[in-house]
């Protein structure tokens, strides 16, 4: 199986990480989430609803549209504020949302997790020097997180490999079958934090910023 790779790239200072990380994951899941099975019998089953809510971000222009369950919510959140926490300064780290299915081996041995679809985001952290550069900040990672979620959009609507509908004995395989009201795919979140810039490097990723956000 090929495992799909889609890298997104996002540039924001530090109090927008954990928003944006946020829009972005859920998303993705919005879109890798289904209702709960019910299963009549072994292959013949119904489907839940997926509730979905909008959630306006305070230091982003942006409304992003989630699924309405909280379990999954603060599973999430969880994970995106250990990635904030681990930044730091003008840092840069990935956060990752990697599919996988799992197939079944023989004991003694564990059960093998196949990825078949790994999301990165890669994030720029900078300072900035006052509120208006901040203001500017806030209205233009607004709008490239809209490109974002397009192009997210568009991704996940192209016609490519997808688990096929598991029977009752093997949902587990595919799904998270923990949360009470959704579904989602399997799914783990990772993380990696990259070295702090060096002095000059951190002072031109600065004025780039400030180039790229001026009026």
């Amino acid at each position: 199986m090929n495992c799909r790779s889609e890298v997104l790239e996002v540039t924001v200072e530090a109090r927008q990480v954990e928003e944006a990380m946020l829009a972005l994951l859920h998303t993705i899941l919005l879109h890798r989430s289904s209702g709960k099975f019910h299963y009549k019998k072994e292959g013949t089953y119904s489907i839940g609803t997926v509730g979905t809510i909008d959630i306006d971000c305070d230091f982003i222009d942006f409304t992003f549209v989630r699924v309405s369950s909280e379990e999954l919510d603060r599973v999430i959140r969880k994970a995106v504020s250990e990635f904030k926490d681990a930044l730091s300064g003008d840092g840069m780290g990935q956060i990752s949302l990697e599919f996988y299915q799992k197939k079944k081996s023989r004991w003694p041995f564990s059960d093998e997790c196949i990825p078949w679809e790994v999301w990165s985001i890669k994030v720029n952290v900078v300072n900035l020097a006052n509120e208006q550069e901040r203001q500017i900040c806030r209205e233009k990672v607004g709008e490239k997180l809209g490109e974002k979620v397009i192009n997210v959009v568009e991704v996940i609507n192209r016609h490519e490999y997808l688990p096929k509908m598991p029977t009752q004995s093997e949902v587990d395989n595919v799904f998270d079958t923990s949360l009470k009201d959704v579904q989602p795919y399997l799914y783990k979140i990772t993380y990696q934090i990259t070295d702090s810039l060096g002095t000059s490097v951190s002072t031109t990723m600065r004025r780039l910023i400030k180039d790229t956000l001026a009026l």
